[in-house]
């Protein structure tokens, strides 16, 4: 996936499991690439993509708010469910750092964090053939999105 803004240009690609049985995603791998310009902080623009990278992918999996017909439900850390970043929860992160000092200075803002959900969910369409639309890719999506597919657990990149 590629995002272009005032925050410079930035490319997403994702490496994930689906257990088909369960609906279980499992990001294994991401690579994020950004152009800011000139670098003047490599270890400042790695910690964004990264940071970005991880909280792109806490929405993508797992982040919702949820409501009932009178009030927001997903109220504290027990229903609004963000990314564990415990030993199991957090991917190989590859950070690109294109330096192009002849260029103009872009930020780095928050940009990776646009395009996890997209490139989550291409690897996800590449794994199974199923095209999931509604962010986050729940278990509960992912199966309802499978029922009557192939079972088993599929790798795919994308």
């Amino acid at each position: 996936m590629l995002y272009e803004g005032d925050n410079g240009y930035v490319a997403l690609t994702a490496e994930v499991d689906v257990n088909q049985d369960t609906g279980v995603v499992r990001t294994k791998r991401i690579v994020v690439a950004q152009d800011v310009g000139p670098i003047s902080s490599p270890d400042g623009l790695r910690n964004q993509l990264e940071g970005g990278a991880l909280q792109g992918l806490s929405r993508a999996l797992g982040e919702e708010v949820t409501w009932d017909d009178q009030k927001v439900t997903s109220v504290d850390w027990n229903t609004y469910k963000s990314l564990y970043v415990g030993s199991q929860g957090v991917p190989t992160i590859e950070s690109v750092l294109i330096n192009r000092s002849e260029g103009e200075a872009m930020g780095a803002g928050e940009t990776a964090i646009t395009i996890v959900a997209a490139a989550v969910g291409n690897a996800i369409f590449d794994a199974t053939g199923v095209r999931i639309r509604e962010a986050p890719f729940t278990a509960e999506r992912v199966k309802a999105a499978l029922a009557g597919g192939a079972r088993g657990t599929q790798t795919a990149q994308r």
